[in-house]
């Protein structure tokens, strides 16, 4: 749902821009093109779904190595707390959101004000429960400290990202640079996003660090880490409402465009679409901090599993998977840009064949075949999800039986580190080009229709497929690869005796099997 949607969601919404907006020079949303309804429904199978099924994942797997190191470390209270958490997150969770009111109707913000307040309120309420309920499962509150270091992360997440991509220094550094052209606000972009990854793994680094405080022996440290992410996760029915603002806004604005609506009431949808798209930015930045905690715990469940207290980087099978760790997040993105941009080429097609063989629709005599555009849009979505699906799957499983479990772990660390570091750099620098198109088009440097904003939509075009298809596509990667590997880590011990010959034949099957499909997949698009 998360890659499959987000692959849906930018070929639609790319493919509607660049007929739409660069070729015919028509608003955003004109009924007389046919991707628009198709561009609207991705909205919602990209940020509404995708996000939800990526935050449930992240809740699930973190609450499974929860219990696994809980019962490795404390016995049955330490599984028991995290089941605990998690019934508590869905209480707090509906206090907050019966918590939401909006208070004063002249101010644009107000609702995005009366989300946060209500964040506020279950965050608050959910620390609180935390120590009630570590008092009663353990008779002390070291486990309610470690989960609430995970609920200041995600408000140390919620802030880094906001500055990273909402009105703010580095969206207006690249909206003053449209004033020179697309080239550098490409580069104004880059720059954003490289810095930005640099706080958000220091913030998840002080995380994992001062779970070794609360608990200096290591496999408990482990277990704190892990009741992090459940601390974190605790507000994922906040997280999930703040995500959805940002698709109602903006559908609620396309909709205004397609009825012809030109009263005040457009000015005020274009400025709530705007916020709409730093909420759903901030949501992304705590979605990819989940799944690396997620990660993290699941990493370290795969050595408890395994019996490895730590993995000896020095030795070459050990180095070897470490790097080949490190470049299948490039390979996975890879995979899933190009899904989005061959996508794009088709719907780009049947645009373009539409305006050719229907004449009327730009004389508005005529309606787009807008059911042809989602027909297309969903079935190379669908197709696409098979490859990057393989990589997820057989990878590990290969790195495992032909390197051994002590490479598979060094081979998960390297997916761990390079998979944080492009998610938030591809959802940053995405978010970032976004938002200075936005305030060009509130009147900035010229407003719409100017060079400027030319320059800035050919940024939000190449940012597109970075921040709502590749950048969340590497979460469920790396909560994926890891699950993968703690599930086959008894199988790889239970077949130590067979020879590596026998394991380049079993191989070669997988590697026969992933070439059919790749094939399929190509020629479907």
């Amino acid at each position: 749902m998360r890659v499959g949607g987000g692959i849906y969601t930018k070929a639609a919404d790319v493919g509607a821009d660049l007929v739409g907006k660069i070729e015919k020079g028509i608003p955003e949303d004109d009924p007389r093109n046919a991707a628009v309804i198709a561009d609207l429904v991705g909205d919602n199978v990209g940020d509404c779904a995708g996000m939800a099924a990526d935050l449930f994942e992240s809740y699930e797997v973190t609450l499974v190595a929860a219990m696994i190191l809980g019962a490795a470390t404390f016995g049955l209270p330490g599984v028991l707390f995290p089941l605990a958490v998690r019934a508590l997150g869905v209480f707090t969770s509906t206090i907050g959101i019966f918590a939401v009111r909006a208070k004063g109707k002249s101010k644009i913000n107000e609702g995005v004000n009366a989300i946060l307040r209500a964040f506020a309120i279950s965050a608050i309420v959910s620390i609180g429960g935390f120590f009630l309920l570590s008092k009663e499962v353990t008779g002390g509150v070291d486990l309610a400290f470690a989960t609430t270091v995970g609920v200041i992360l995600s408000i140390v997440i919620f802030v880094l990202t906001d500055y990273a991509t909402g009105d703010h220094a580095p969206a207006k550094e690249i909206a003053r640079q449209s004033q020179t052209g697309p080239a550098t606000v490409i580069l104004a972009g880059l720059v954003s996003g490289f810095s930005s990854t640099v706080w958000a793994i220091l913030a998840i680094g002080v995380t994992i660090l001062t779970s070794f405080l609360i608990f200096p022996d290591p496999l408990m440290a482990a277990y704190g880490v892990a009741l992090a992410g459940m601390g974190m996760l605790t507000t994922t029915g906040l997280i999930v409402s703040m995500d959805s603002y940002g698709p109602i806004a903006d559908n609620a604005q396309g909709i205004a465009e397609l009825a012809g609506i030109k009263d005040k009431s457009a000015g005020i949808l274009h400025k709530l679409d705007s916020i709409g798209n730093t909420t759903k930015a901030t949501t992304k930045g705590f979605a990819i901090a989940s799944a690396v905690v997620a990660a993290v715990s699941l990493f370290e469940s795969f050595l408890t599993d395994n019996g490895l207290s730590s993995i000896d980087v020095a030795h070459p099978a050990v180095f070897v998977g470490l790097l080949i760790g490190g470049a299948i997040p490039f390979l996975f993105s890879s995979l899933t840009i190009k899904a989005v941009s061959d996508s794009t080429f088709a719907v780009i097609k049947e645009v373009r064949r539409q305006f050719k063989e229907m004449p009327g629709i730009m004389k508005g005599t005529q309606k787009p075949d807008y059911a042809k555009v989602v027909d297309l849009t969903t079935k190379a979505a669908l197709g696409a999800l098979a490859a990057p699906a393989l990589v997820a799957i057989i990878v590990p499983i290969l790195v495992g039986f032909l390197l051994k479990a002590e490479a598979l772990g060094g081979f998960l660390a390297g997916t761990i580190l390079t998979g944080q570091l492009l998610a938030v750099f591809m959802s940053n620098t995405g978010g970032a080009w976004d938002n200075a198109k936005k305030m060009i088009e509130d009147g900035l440097y010229g407003g719409k229709g100017s060079d400027e904003h030319k320059a800035t939509i050919v940024g939000d075009i190449v940012g597109d497929p970075l921040k709502d298809t590749s950048g969340p596509a590497i979460n469920p990667l790396i909560k994926v690869m890891n699950l993968v590997a703690l599930l086959v880590a008894p199988l790889i011990v239970a077949t130590e005796t067979l020879t590596f010959v026998h394991w380049i034949g079993i191989m070669s099957a997988f590697l026969v099997l992933a070439f059919f499909v790749f094939n399929a997949q190509r020629t479907n698009i």
